[in-house]
């Protein structure tokens, strides 16, 4: 049983690495007081590519991890969030040799965190009676619906973006995906726990005579 939950962490664990990866990408990308050598290297178009492939990857760790790591009752929203991460990175790939607006790209970030959100919030109620676990994910829920809700903004035009994205969104950007490792990382240590909804190992009870 231990084997088999240290497998199902895994999953999780190699898309919060992922997600990390993108977030160090994006936050050099945007920074201006970074290397000017090497914004340039990642800013190339093979660069980008790749960043769309991490991503499109970490879509299909958290499609995978949906099925064997996530509680049913929130198994649906993390498929979801998965899904709109492998679009995010199929976006990005396209972009890598045409213009893809800003605006698309949030509008797919404004799913992801509100699947995740929404998964959040679902999985803190089944954790009542352990207020630690209800409290650090009802508030994780929360930061992820404030999350979706400025991609929206910005893919709703409710944000100027003219001329075109600032260091400012690919900030926002990089600290939702630092955000989403971290959440995975919860996720990936989750199954270690002991869970109530499991049975036991071996039944103490004797047969009936």
């Amino acid at each position: 049983m231990i084997q088999a939950s240290i497998k199902n962490s895994a999953l999780p664990a190699l898309c919060g690495i992922l997600y990390a990866v993108f977030s160090v990408t994006i936050f050099l990308m945007g920074s201006p007081d970074g290397s000017s050598m090497l914004r340039d290297l990642l800013e190339t178009r093979n660069t980008v590519a790749l960043m769309g492939i991490v991503a499109l990857a970490a879509g299909a760790c958290t499609s995978a991890a949906a099925f064997l790591t996530a509680r049913r009752a929130g198994r649906w929203l993390l498929l979801q969030n998965g899904l709109a991460c492998g679009a995010l990175g199929l976006l990005i790939m396209l972009g890598a040799n045409r213009a893809v607006a800003f605006r698309t790209l949030a509008l797919a970030v404004a799913v992801m965190a509100a699947s995740l959100g929404l998964y959040q919030l679902a999985t803190a109620r089944a954790f009542r009676g352990h207020p630690a676990n209800q409290w650090l994910l009802g508030a994780a829920g929360l930061v992820s619906t404030g999350f979706a809700l400025v991609f929206l903004a910005f893919a709703l035009r409710w944000f100027p973006l003219d001329p075109s994205p600032s260091a400012q969104t690919f900030n926002w950007l990089a600290s939702y995906f630092a955000f989403s490792a971290i959440c995975m990382a919860g996720l990936a240590l989750d199954p270690l726990k002991p869970r109530a909804d499991l049975p036991p190992l071996v039944s103490t009870a004797l047969p009936p005579a």
